[in-house]
């Protein structure tokens, strides 16, 4: 399932390229969000500080307090923090800039063991951007994802870059809007062909269709929480994601097209600009202290 871990460090990722800098790996993510929310106030003695080298040369340079940050006991702990901020809320400030300290991520080489990324847990996946306009209204801005299992660390970073920047939809995302975003992430699970097209159920199965018409093969799909959220019965479901596919006969005709179904599952897990800001702030305060 994903977590709102995946989904800052999909903020992490974009904000990175936008900024032109090196990003934190999603283990660096993990620890650090799991430390912001569980303990807030870091308490270890930051020693050694006339130690420090410069990092802004060296991109592969692990700064002292995140070492000292993913070291603690109760950085792989879990828990809730309330905020300030609501999820999806925008402020007018931009991405903002960051320390050199900050800004350098250690290869992730440094952080697990060499056999880690085989073992790292694999998923087809989505990522989606919406805007969150000041009314709360939430506007699509890019959408795009895989079915084939990825390596979390490289397919939430590549996709969360691939649906802002390369969602033929949309204009790719800029800088100036970054502060509007909400993310979306979606692991998919339990993928099995459905009996008839109408063998699934509204809120709980995504659909990934595929059909010939007129010697011509389409397919498309629709995530588990689209017809929910568009309030369509599974009918009104299956043409939309015909028509998306590029289907063009009569709506009553349907059912004359030999549909192949696949249904699947995975709930959305979301997070606002706002609230990724305020932890990112908390991650360059500790590592200003160095």
């Amino acid at each position: 399932m994903a977590t709102q871990a995946h989904c800052a460090y999909c903020f992490e990722s974009l904000a990175a390229s936008l900024e032109k800098r090196p990003a934190l790996s999603l283990h660096e993510v993990e620890a650090l969000w799991a430390k912001y929310n569980t303990d807030p106030t870091i308490t270890d003695a930051l020693e050694d500080k006339s130690s420090l080298s410069p990092a802004s040369a060296d991109p592969s340079y692990k700064p002292a307090a995140i070492s000292r940050i993913l070291d603690s006991p109760s950085a792989s702990a879990s828990g809730t923090r309330s905020s300030s901020l609501q999820s999806g809320a925008s402020t007018p400030s931009g991405t903002g800039s960051t320390s050199s300290a900050t800004s350098q991520s250690s290869s992730q080489s440094n952080l697990v063991p060499k056999d880690a990324e085989d073992e790292e847990e694999q998923h087809p996946l989505f990522v989606a951007w919406n805007t969150v306009t000041k009314t709360g209204d939430h506007r699509l801005r890019g959408c795009i994802g895989t079915f084939s299992p990825l390596a979390l660390s490289s397919g939430l970073s590549s996709y969360a870059l691939t649906s802002a920047f390369d969602d033929t939809r949309f204009s790719p995302i800029t800088a100036r809007e970054f502060p509007s975003l909400e993310v979306g992430v979606t692991l998919l699970t339990n993928f099995e062909p459905a009996g008839d097209a109408m063998d699934w159920e509204v809120g709980t199965h995504g659909l990934r269709v595929s059909f010939t018409h007129k010697g011509k093969r389409y397919g498309s799909t629709y995530l588990p929480y689209v017809a929910k959220e568009q309030g369509w019965s599974k009918e009104e479901a299956l043409v939309s994601l015909m028509r998306k596919a590029g289907w063009g006969g009569k709506e009553g005709e349907w059912r004359k097209v030999d549909l192949k179904v696949t249904r699947y599952q995975g709930k959305k897990v979301e997070l606002g600009y706002g609230e990724w800001r305020e932890w990112r702030d908390w991650v360059e305060e500790e590592m200003a202290d160095c």
